[in-house]
This record gives structure tokens, sequence and C-alpha cells, in this order.
């Protein structure tokens, strides 16, 4: 008697997963063999997805991809854990039509990622390890609260003008606000109760923030002194322009130098090359990209307006650039000369000696 065989075995074949991920649902769209098998919503945990794909697909081997987001990388270590072959990537890096562009929306999104991840168009981001996200976590938020700490002092200034009080003279440049400084504004007083309430808030505001940095800025020190900074910070600050918090900065945000190949992909990722556009025999420079990793790109260029100063090399290279074109734009490429430093010390484990004239 012939018995049916009611099991089903996916082995040596290949399941692709689209993640449209969302904080409290995801959109899931599955791939087999060129074909929707399925698009559905569900809530936002890897263990029941892998549920779902080991119940329907067994044996096969399961890939899937999602787009870098603010949900960060636990979803895609997790889907490693549970031996899914996950990737993350750049969604300006999708490939996407110009009806997926004009009509977007979260079905049409989850097939695309799968689909793209079907025909082998996508490349994963490169993902750190859990110590350096939480080590970088620390020194994007004193870049945030310092920029919160100086939204507050312009606020206490404009209340200040708008009221036509006038700072001492002593006080005039007004850029650095030091224990006296602090001291003047909770002396003055305004005519009537509520003026005096908006700057006694507005103040506690700034002091709260100031207290806060200092404590981070600390704790960042401390870190950079532990076995696994301390010889690339002392590397780092050898080159002119570049104290302890950039060079921390520069450690966390690109973690590895040997993930870089050359210079130029280095570049790359930094934001430091040109947007171009060429067709036929004609070829159009537009200027520096967009796609940047911000605080990297923020902290050389910043770093290199010091370094012109300080490096007689670079001094020497900025004076040559400037007659050529503007300053801001000449400063991009000293900013190109300083990354390759800080890419040399990293690589070679050497410190820098600037260039001197005998």
């Amino acid at each position: 008697m012939q018995v049916q065989n009611n099991t089903l075995n996916f082995a040596g074949q290949n399941i692709y997963v689209g993640l449209d991920t969302h904080l409290k649902s995801w959109k899931v769209t599955i791939n087999h063999e060129k074909i929707v098998h399925k698009t559905f919503v569900q809530v936002p945990e890897p263990e029941k997805l892998v549920e779902y794909l080991k119940r329907n697909f067994p044996g096969a081997t399961y890939h899937s991809a999602y787009e870098a987001s603010f949900c960060g990388f636990w979803i895609h270590n997790k889907l490693v854990e549970l031996g899914v072959k996950n990737i993350v990537a750049n969604p300006a890096d999708i490939p996407t039509t110009d009806k997926e562009r004009k009509q977007k929306e979260d079905k049409r999104d989850s097939r695309k990622i799968a689909r793209s991840l079907e025909n082998g168009e996508l490349q994963g981001i490169y993902i750190p390890g859990s110590e350096n996200l939480e080590d970088r976590a620390m020194l994007r938020l004193r870049g945030k609260l310092t920029g919160d700490l100086v939204r507050y002092k312009c606020r206490i200034k404009s209340l200040l003008y708008f009221h036509g009080i006038k700072f001492p003279e002593e006080f005039e440049n007004g850029s650095y606000w030091s224990k006296r400084f602090i001291k003047w504004i909770e002396g003055i007083e305004f005519k009537h109760e509520s003026g005096n309430q908006a700057k006694n808030i507005l103040l506690a505001q700034a002091k709260g923030l100031r207290e806060a940095l200092l404590t981070l800025t600390r704790q960042i020190k401390d870190l950079s002194q532990t076995e696994r900074y301390k010889i690339y910070v002392e590397l780092l600050t050898s080159i002119p322009g570049i104290g302890l918090i950039t060079a921390m900065i520069l450690l966390t945000e690109i973690d590895k130098i040997e993930r870089f190949s050359d210079l130029d992909r280095l570049c790359s990722y930094v934001g430091l090359v040109p947007s171009t556009a060429s067709t036929g025999e004609k070829e159009i420079v537009k200027g520096i990209t967009p796609r940047k990793n911000h605080n990297l790109r923020r902290i050389i260029v910043e770093s290199s307006w010091i370094a012109v100063r300080l490096d007689p090399a670079l001094s020497l290279a900025f004076a040559k650039y400037s007659k050529e074109k503007e300053k801001n734009k000449a400063i991009i490429k000293i900013a190109r000369k300083l990354l390759n430093r800080i890419s040399y010390v990293l690589r070679t484990k050497n410190k820098y000696v600037p260039c001197v004239v005998k």
C-alpha cells in the first residue's frame, strides 16, 4: 500500500526575505525561485520570523535584508544568531524604479528588498561590534549635548538682546562662558517675574547641560586610556590638529582601518570625494558628494583648519590651493591629506612626524 509523504524538505534551496522594519510591526516579503511566496505583517520579533520560515520552508538556506535605519543592528545580530544570512543595506543603494519612488509604501519596499536580494544586487554595510557601537554612542551623545548647549546659550543671549540688556565691556565677545559671566547673568533682574522665570529656566538648562558635558568628557578621557584605545589615541594625537576627543571620534567611527583597502575607499566613506556625472565624452564634477559619514567629515574638516596653522607641509599646500580656488574648497583638499596621515599612523602604528625645513 502506497503511503503519502507530507514531509517538506527544502534542503539545498534558498529563501529570500525582504524586511521593511518599523517600531511596532514589520512588513515581510518572502521570495522563492523568483516568485513572491507571500507578503505579510508581523510583530517586530526575529524569533517569530524564523519560526515561520522553519515551519514553511524546513531545511532551506534563509537569506534576509533590511534597510539601515533607527533600529540599528540588533535585528541583524539576532537573525544571524538564529541561523539567517542577513545583511543590512544602505537605503540609497537599493535599486528602485521610478514607480516605486513615486508610490512609496511598505509593501513595495519589502518586495523591492526581497527582489534585489534574490538578484544579488544588494551589498551589506559594515556591522560594528557591540562594544564599538556603545563607545560610539558616548561620543555621539557628547556632540549632541554640545549642540544643545550652544542653542541654549544663544537663547539666553537672544533674550537679553531682545530686552535691551547690554553686555559689560569685559564680556563683549561672549564666546567663552566663564563662571563670572554666568554669575553676571544670574544677577540680572527683569521688570516682571515672568522675565526672571524665563531667564532662570534657560540658565538652569544651560548649566545642567554644561555639567553633563563635563561628566561625559571625563568619562571619554577615561575610556581613551583603556587598552582598547590608548595606543591609537597616542598615534592620532601626534598629528597636528587632532586632539583627544577628535581621536576618539575617529576611532569609534572608523572602527577597523583594515576594512578600507585604500585611501580612496576611506575618503568615499568619510565623504571627501566629488560628485560626478558623465555622458559620452563629457564629464561634470558637481562638488563634494552628499554621501558621507556626518561625524567624520565634520571633525576632519574642523581639524584641517587647525592643522594648516600647525603643520608646515599642510600650511604650504593650503596656500597653494587657496590661489586656485576658494578657501572653503581648498580646505577639502587639506582634509584628504589629513585623512591620509590618519590612515598612515593607524596602519603602520608609527607616530606622525611633521615635515620641517632644515
